[in-house]
Formats: C-alpha cells, sequence, structure tokens
C-alpha cells in the first residue's frame, strides 16, 4: 500500500491510499481520519486499507481523483518520535578522515543516534525557510521507517516485524551549528530544523527486491539546481533498520508512529557521489586539500528521488524543494 496525505488545515492531515502507478488516490478518511490514527490502530485499519487499495487499483473504489503530489503534507506532518541514525559508516569514516575528528568510540559496533524535532515535518514541494546563509545549510538524503508499536528491549530478531511503512527523507542540516553543538555532548538542537518527507510512505511490499527485510537497496538520486549531486544506494547501510530499531529500544519503549532515519545515504565508491553537501565537501578536502563547494544560498533547488534499478521512479515520490529565507529577519 501506499499512503499520502494531504493538507486540510488540522494537524495531520487527511489520509488517502494512492495507486501503485501514482496517479490516482482515494480518501481513507472512512477507516482512519489521517496516518497516525491508522498506524496506532494498525491491527484492525491494516485489512480496510488493504482492500481499499485493492479497489483503486480494480478502479473501484468510490471517490477515485488524479493524485496531486503538490497538495501532500509529510506523510505524518507530525510523529511521537523522530530519531535518526548514522548506519553509513562510510559517511561518518570520510567526515572524521577529512577534518581531522577523534573518531567516536565504538563507532563500528554501536549505532550512533540522535532525537530530532517530530512536530513540524516539512512536505515534499514546500519551501524550506532557513534565518541565514551563514549557518552552512545542507541536505541529507536518507531512508527511514515508521513502527508500530515497539516493546522496550525488543531485539534484532524480533524489531524487523514492528516496521510498518517506509519513506525518503531530506533531513535538512545547518552545518555550522552542528560543528558547534556536537562539542557539546548533549546532541543537535539548532543544527537540525524541520525534516521533509517525500509525498509517500509505503508498506515494504511495495518495494519489492528492493527491500531485504533490512535495508532499502534502491539509489538515491540528489541534485542541486537541477546538478547531479548524487545517486548512492541504501544497500551498503552497515546497521540494518531492524538493528536501530533495537539500539532505540534498549531501554525505552517506542510508540506507533515513530520514525527511525538511516542517516546519510553513502557510498565507498566516490563514483556515486554524495548525499549531502557535508560530504562532498570532505571529499575535496581528502583529494586537494581543500573544501570548494559552498553550503546552500537562498533560492537554491534541492530534488531527491529514490529510483529501481532501470532508472524508473521510485516508490516515494519526489522531494523537489526551495531554500528559502524566512522572513525580514533573515541575513546572508
Amino acid at each position: 500500500m501506499r499512503f499520502a496525505t494531504y493538507d486540510d488545515g488540522s494537524p495531520d492531515g487527511r489520509l488517502l491510499v494512492v495507486s501503485r502507478d501514482g496517479t490516482r488516490a482515494v480518501l481513507a478518511t472512512a477507516i482512519a481520519p489521517n496516518l497516525i490514527t491508522a498506524l496506532q490502530t494498525w491491527a484492525t485499519s491494516a485489512a480496510a486499507l488493504q482492500w481499499l487499495a485493492a479497489e483503486l487499483e480494480a478502479g473501484s473504489a468510490v471517490g477515485i481523483v488524479p493524485f496531486e503530489p503538490e497538495r501532500c503534507l509529510a506523510p505524518l506532518p507530525r510523529s511521537p518520535q523522530w530519531l535518526d541514525g548514522s548506519a553509513f559508516l562510510n559517511h561518518g569514516n570520510l567526515m572524521d578522515t577529512a577534518f581531522d575528528k577523534a573518531p567516536i568510540p565504538n563507532f563500528q559496533t554501536i549505532p550512533v543516534m540522535y532525537q530530532g524535532a517530530s512536530d513540524d515535518f516539512l512536505g515534499p514541494h514546500v519551501d524550506v525557510p532557513f534565518v541565514s546563509e551563514a549557518d552552512g545549510i545542507d541536505f541529507e538524503g536518507e531512508f527511514g521507517v515508521v513502527l508500530d508499536e515497539v516493546a522496550m528491549a525488543t531485539p534484532a530478531g524480533a524489531a524487523g516485524e514492528r516496521i510498518r511503512l517506509i519513506v525518503q527523507i531530506n533531513d535538512w542540516s545547518l552545518r555550522v551549528h552542528g560543528a558547534r553543538e556536537i562539542n557539546t555532548g548533549f546532541g543537535f538542537l539548532q543544527a537540525k530544523p524541520s525534516t521533509s518527507f517525500a509525498p509517500l510512505a509505503v508498506t515494504p511490499d511495495e518495494l519489492g527486491q528492493a527491500w531485504t527485510g533490512e535495508r532499502v537497496t534502491l539509489r538515491l538520486h540528489v541534485a542541486r539546481n537541477g546538478e547531479r549531486v548524487g545517486s548512492a544506494s541504501g544497500s551498503e547501510m552497515t546497521f540494518t533498520f531492524p538493528e536501530l530499531i533495537a539500539h532505540a529500544a534498549r531501554t525505552r519503549r517506542l510508540s506507533a508512529g515513530t520514525i527511525i532515519g538511516s542517516g546519510t545515504v553513502s557510498n565507498a565508491d566516490r563514483a556515486a557521489g554524495s548525499s549531502c553537501l557535508a560530504e562532498v565537501r570532505a571529499i575535496e578536502k581528502l583529494e586537494s586539500g581543500a573544501s570548494r563547494t559552498p553550503f546552500l544560498r537562498f533560492g537554491e533547488r534541492v530534488t531527491m528521488e529514490a529510483r529501481y534499478p532501470d532508472g524508473s521512479a521510485g516508490p516515494f515520490g519526489i522531494i523537489d524543494q526551495r531554500v528559502a529565507a524566512s522572513g525580514p529577519s533573515a541575513s546572508n
């Protein structure tokens, strides 16, 4: 099944089921008013949603309309919890090497994860406001999973059973703040503004062979102002999603609707490019001694789309956003 959320003026929007070809949709509000409710009642709502999805594919559902991604909020405009990992160790190792950072203790064996803001996720086509270009505006292309309730201390071997949906993410970052906050020992706050999501959240079966039960093996195509930045594959994720879930649940229960991100998608083969500018700059420094690529400026566009190996569009749709000044107080 593929789900989207239209903006209706409410905090959680209206739930839609979307066809596999991404062209048609039908409101699912008679089953669940929004996606968070569907997740919280999954044991009873999933079967009805599957029936509606089958009717949509057959063309027999009542109220079928053309799907309009531009009307979408994030699939979950807000969630109980947003936890972002750093599961592609190639990315972390590049950053540490390029900028002479001391390795994080146990980085190779214990997942790194921070808790971000989950009250204000952004849709795929809205302008993204920032206060200042001097903050080092950057994007980070990721994949993520949306969970049913997970009991405390659930092991990785059982954690995968709690994955209900898969999403595509742009985890916006402010690198100047990040460099300062990472040294406080308290984690990120100002460095992590609102996170953006592709329009569709999909059940794992929608990915076919691109979902192994542990990783999304699609390539994430990232562009800046129409120019390729990278097309790294999710297949090189060092820690799997079940391992990330088990890490997050080690000492706490995770409620339905919790989202866990993979961290920046990154590959060892440099021909794959990068999924964030910080990594581009790190590679430049390693290869030539200096970082040349600037961070984003107001007015620039960032697009992200996961695609299948044959180059066809993936299941999540496209993130296409413009970097914007937040208002009269914004500065360069």
